[in-house]
């Protein structure tokens, strides 16, 4: 059972999406009084961001007689999830679990310019650490010349990359099949279109492969068996290579896929869908890149994606082993490939959040209420779980806490007070003298410097040199990586200086200053001398020692580092306090400030100096102690508090207030006629269609441009290069859709719910409605195609929500008794559930 196919629904076993199972539990259907078991398969779903609450909800809503079953290769917080079914349903939940592989893997590292590959972890699950090094070594060579990894000449032809060579090599070894993971549909297609001039199949296979496709497209009219894209990909796959990716249209993703499954294809170049939800297994995996666009930002990808990407390495009774090889470019630092290696899956973690089409819903059941689901929520129960620990935590300290006397105590704080006092004024006081007009100057390299970064005490170090970040480099992000802790406002010109001390082995810092991670290298450990980018507001002290000599070469020499360093270490035995500049004397400082800072720091070391606790420092030691026991007690008591509330408690008020403001909840938050007719629309803005249904904009719309319309609430991508200006009759229309969704955004920052009003209007896109119109009048895909700038698997996923969308809207119709609306919608529906869009699927 889905939401277009419904076959043997009287059965004693139904299959049926999470969707079907929570709407049927919203309206108590007759066969839930039935059911004793309920099993979901790959529930580490719940953690996905748009559907995870739907999984999350109908597990909450099940009645606590059906036994359930999850089912997931990747939790590794497995007992947290069942202790939550346990609290919620009050039935025992068994963990049963295996860490035993059949088919153990390999896991080799490719170097940008290396010549071979390194196995970095074994088929024991030991981590290599000799031939990790050689792998880094490689990546820290500075490269000959600048060869992009996939780049294109103005010909057209591709040059030979790191992914080319590699996939050759394992043709030749006979590694094959090969899943290779990128992660983009664009570069899915760049890779298997470098290797259209290799063959991996015989005559034979090629045969097979005709057979297969010939009795597929037999599905297909005339004209889409003559779209381009086909046309394009068939060669490959006579070659036995391969795409996949979520721009393919279904049709020939299921294609490749039995191919796929009969070992015809060799070679499979996809995104990292493949790996979620199909059994798809391969000799081999290869990670084109490491790098990803997650929707904001460009990052490497994670231990746990990694995780479910390897995974699919290694076929059962098939292969002894499987192997998985990562191409790494030196964009990736050493620290985030040893993460990827080292780390676990990820986390099962709630995605719960509120909608109004749930408010409504839950608001509809009796004896059950949206509070409810808030404190039943995983969500809630992860934020709850901590709680029995922190109390025992508490208990603890307070026992650690009454244990410590402190003799003279009113005379040990005002010591203390003092010293903060201290403190405060040497900072004021460090501020001033490392103002750029008063310490740049001297600020030359060779000049010996005590620097405190990220709060850790670095201790005397030497300056090599110091770099001005201009202003507008303020709104650049590597700039503003680079400036790291200054003391200035945007738009000030600030200062990196680049500073040589000694830190510990596993510190790290690239070169160019932008990823660092570094520690003070403690005096009983040998440690490495790095050089390290601070800020001005770093800096402690200004000696006026400086090295002129065997200085000129420190960011590049490792042994002149090391010998400047001892240098260091030997002035400060002689001199402990470094020798600071004068501010006055040596700096020029005449700030009135400044001055009197200096006359309150005499007075309180005056004060220090006549205070008993002085001469005492072990029990200022205990008074410190006692103090961070006391803030560590209130910041857990703190911590229960937060976690005792309700979370989303307030965000559920506001969203009740706005549905009353609009007449979908009465005062006793009774469901009204407008909220029963939002109840029927499950996708979609699901107050903007309400409104729009009720204020009578579809009554007099031909049903193409009913269809049109529509679209704009499932369009769940903006093309990369607009089509051209939307013609008037579309643009009316979207303007109707826009002024409905204003008053939307107006009521709910009225409501003082949280909304980035740009953000939200801009997922109302009108992207979709000339080519749904033209495609409800009978186009073609391929006329239908060129009026949407947008991958063809993308088109034919947002006709397909259209369709789940119409269905809805044909159910609000109905609740509002407008036979004339039910039959437009229906038509509409009927008009655009036609073609290669909806061709059924292969597998049925």
């Amino acid at each position: 059972m889905t939401g277009d196919v419904t076959l043997n629904p009287s059965s004693s076993c139904l299959v049926m999406t999470t969707e079907i199972l929570r709407s049927m539990v919203y309206r108590g259907s007759e066969i839930l009084r039935e059911v004793a078991w309920v099993i979901f398969d790959e529930i580490h779903y719940m953690r996905d961001k748009v559907r995870g609450v739907v999984w999350e909800e109908t597990i909450i809503l099940l009645p606590h007689n059906v036994h359930l079953v999850f089912l997931s290769a990747t939790i590794p917080n497995a007992l947290e999830f069942a202790e939550w079914i346990c609290d919620i349903h009050q039935q025992v939940c068994h963990v049963v679990y295996t860490d035993f592989r059949p088919t153990p893997l390999q896991h080799y590292v490719f170097p940008d310019g290396a010549e071979g590959i390194y196995l970095v972890v074994d088929e024991n699950g030991r981590f290599r650490e000799d031939n990790f090094q050689q792998a880094v070594a490689v990546l820290e060579q500075p490269p000959d010349s600048f060869q992009p990894s996939a780049h294109i000449s103005k010909k057209g032809t591709s040059e030979l990359t790191n992914v080319y060579k590699l996939i050759k090599t394992l043709m030749v070894k006979n590694l094959n099949p090969v899943i290779a993971f990128a992660f983009s549909k664009k570069q899915c297609e760049l890779f298997a279109r470098q290797m259209s001039s290799m063959d991996f199949n015989t005559d034979e296979e090629k045969e097979l492969i005709k057979k297969v496709i010939d009795n597929a497209i037999e599905l297909l009219s005339e004209v889409d068996r003559d779209l381009p894209w086909f046309q394009n990909l068939l060669p490959l796959l006579r070659r036995g290579i391969g795409v996949h990716h979520s721009g393919l249209i279904p049709f020939m993703k299921e294609i490749v896929e039995l191919l796929f499954q009969e070992g015809l294809i060799k070679v499979l170049f996809a995104t990292e869908t493949f790996s979620m939800g199909l059994n798809m297994p391969a000799k081999t995996v290869v990670f084109c890149e490491l790098s990803k666009f997650d929707g904001t930002k460009s990052r490497s990808i994670t231990s746990g994606e990694y995780i479910q990407m390897s995974g699919r390495a290694g076929r059962r009774g098939l292969d002894t082993r499987g192997f998985v090889i990562m191409n790494v470019d030196r964009k990736i630092t050493p620290k985030d490939l040893q993460e990827i290696f080292k780390g676990e899956a990820d986390h099962m973690s709630s995605a719960f959040h509120l909608k109004y089409h749930m408010i409504l819903n839950i608001s509809r059941i009796e004896g059950i209420s949206p509070e409810y689901m808030l404190e039943h929520s995983f969500y809630q129960f992860q934020n709850a779980a901590p709680i029995p620990r922190l109390r025992e935590e508490i208990s603890r300290l307070e026992g650690e806490f009454l244990m410590i006397e402190i003799p003279q105590e009113e005379l040990v704080s005002q010591y203390h007070n003092l010293r903060l006092l201290q403190d405060e004024f040497e900072k004021q006081v460090r501020d001033i003298i490392f103002k750029p007009e008063h310490c740049l100057n001297y600020l030359n390299r060779g000049r010996v410097v005590k620097v405190k970064f990220n709060g850790m005490d670095f201790g005397w170090g030497v300056v090599v040199r110091y770099d001005e970040l201009a202003r507008q480099d303020h709104f650049d992000k590597k700039a503003i990586t680079s400036r790291i802790r200054t003391q200035s406002n945007p738009g000030e010109i600030t200062y990196k200086i680049k500073v040589l001390v000694k830190v510990t082995r596993d510190s790290f810092a690239s070169y160019d200053g932008v990823d660092f991670d570094v520690k003070p290298c403690p005096s009983n450990e040998q440690g490495v001398c790095m050089i390290i980018p601070v800020g001005l507001g770093d800096l402690q002290v200004l000696s006026q020692f400086r090295f002129k000599s065997n200085v000129d070469d420190l960011e590049h020499n490792v042994a002149q580092r090391n010998a400047v360093y001892k240098s260091v270490l030997r002035l400060i035995s002689e001199e402990p306090d470094g020798r600071p500049m004068d501010p006055q004397e040596h700096l020029n400082i005449r700030d009135e400030r400044h001055h009197g800072l200096l006359q309150k720091l005499e007075v309180i070391k005056s004060q220090l100096s006549r205070n008993p606790t002085i001469n005492a420092p072990e029990v200022y030691e205990s008074y410190l102690k006692k103090l961070r026991i006391r803030d560590r007690i209130q910041a857990i008591q703190k911590q229960i508090r937060e976690s005792e509330l309700i979370l989303h408690l307030d965000e559920l008020k506001k969203r009740k207030r706005l549905l009353r403001r609009l007449g979908y909840l009465s005062s006793n938050d009774v469901v009204e006629f407008k909220g029963r007719v939002a109840c029927e629309l499950t996708s979609g803005d699901e107050l903007v269609l309400t409104e729009l249904l009720l204020n009578g904009v579809f009554n007099e719309l031909p049903v193409s441009m009913t269809a049109a319309v529509l679209s704009c609430f499932v369009c769940d991508e903006i093309p990369s290069e607009p089509t051209g200006t939307l013609p008037q009759e579309y643009s009316v229309l979207f303007r109707k859709v826009q002024e409905t969704a204003k008053i939307i955004a107006d009521v709910t920052e009225e409501c003082n719910i949280p909304i980035d009003k740009d953000a939200y209007l801009a997922s109302f896109s009108p992207a979709l409605m000339e080519g749904v119109y033209h495609w409800c009048n009978n186009a073609t895909f391929k006329e239908t195609c060129a009026r949407i700038n947008m991958f063809e698997g993308n088109i034919v996923r947002n006709f397909r929500s259209l369709d789940e969308l119409m269905r809805a809207m044909i159910s609000a119709a109905k609740i509002i008794g407008t036979s004339e609306l039910e039959s437009k919608f229906s038509e509409a529906r009927e008009k655009l559930r036609r073609g290669i869009i909806f061709t059924a699927s292969l597998y049925l």
